[in-house]
């Protein structure tokens, strides 16, 4: 591959894998449409039609799971965009209106998590529906959106990690991607003669991850002694896998200049909460046999 690439090319070297001409968004009529936003709606949509085919699954009425998306959707991006300003305060604190510009990037998945759990809870309350068996046939929903969603990611070429020359190793124009992600470990290995970084694709291993974890939970759903399992499995498994992935990326949200990693902390938090919760409610239903 020649050492000087175009701005909207992307490479996998070690693959053998050169893309060239990827755009960030395109056009109908004039108006400009965002992969990265139309990869997230789609994401979306695909959950929620995995959530309704699981609900009918189960027996229960595939219309809530349409109700509940409205304003799971809703609260998810402002629980997304809140979680990312409280952490990146000092990129907002000298101009607060730029906390309503989401054009430039800032929406964190663990807000949105977050925000979608509270909202179901209080969804589930008004409807007189039970919380864990709505949150075990939402995750299936959840987690697929996040499979696909992180490809727009890749398509607005961020979420990346650290220099690699592992197999998997991408390289991205430096044009393309935004300054302060480009770490000094990064930096070290860029020459005079190249105008690319070479990193970790942190959005490819997480959306895998996230599809093996899918798959284990479509295998296993069947088998679950109470509600409220597959949340735990999700909390659990999502957690471990974000915990690796969080410790390679560049644009982690610290806990101000501690340099501890936000999401990385609360991963390792729900890893282990997910795993004390599971063993106490399967010992309390053991006793009770």
């Amino acid at each position: 591959m020649p050492d000087i690439m175009g701005a909207t090319d992307i490479a996998f070297p070690n693959l053998g894998i050169y893309l060239t001409n990827v755009p960030k968004s395109f056009s109908i009529f004039g108006f400009p449409i965002a992969f990265y936003g139309l990869i997230i709606g789609i994401g979306v949509l695909c959950g929620v039609l995995v959530a309704a085919a699981e609900a009918k699954h189960t027996g229960q009425n595939p219309d809530n799971y349409w109700d509940f998306a409205i304003y799971a959707i809703i609260f998810s991006i402002i629980g997304a965009r809140i979680y990312y300003v409280v952490f990146a305060w000092d990129l907002y604190k000298d101009d607060l209106l730029s906390i309503f510009n989401t054009r430039r990037g800032g929406l964190a998945i663990y807000g949105a998590v977050i925000a979608a759990f509270l909202t179901l809870f209080i969804y589930t309350r008004v409807k007189k529906l039970s919380f864990f068996q709505m949150g075990d046939t939402a995750m299936m929903g959840l987690i697929l959106g996040q499979v696909i969603g992180r490809w727009g990611n890749f398509m607005n070429r961020e979420c990346f990690g650290q220099y690699t020359d592992g197999l998997f190793a991408m390289r991205l124009p430096v044009e393309a991607v935004r300054s302060n992600e480009i770490s000094a470990s990064i930096a070290e290995h860029m020459s005079a003669s190249t105008n690319y970084i070479q990193v970790h694709p942190t959005f490819l291993y997480e959306s895998l991850w996230n599809l093996a974890l899918l798959l284990i939970i479509f295998l296993y759903r069947d088998h679950k002694k109470f509600h409220g399992e597959i949340c735990l499995i999700y909390l659990g498994g999502y957690g471990l896998g974000r915990f690796w992935i969080e410790g390679l990326r560049t644009d982690q949200l610290q806990i101000g200049s501690s340099g501890i990693a936000v999401s990385q902390m609360l991963a390792a938090f729900l890893v282990l909460f997910a795993i004390t919760t599971f063993i106490v409610v399967r010992i309390q239903l053991k006793k009770k046999i």
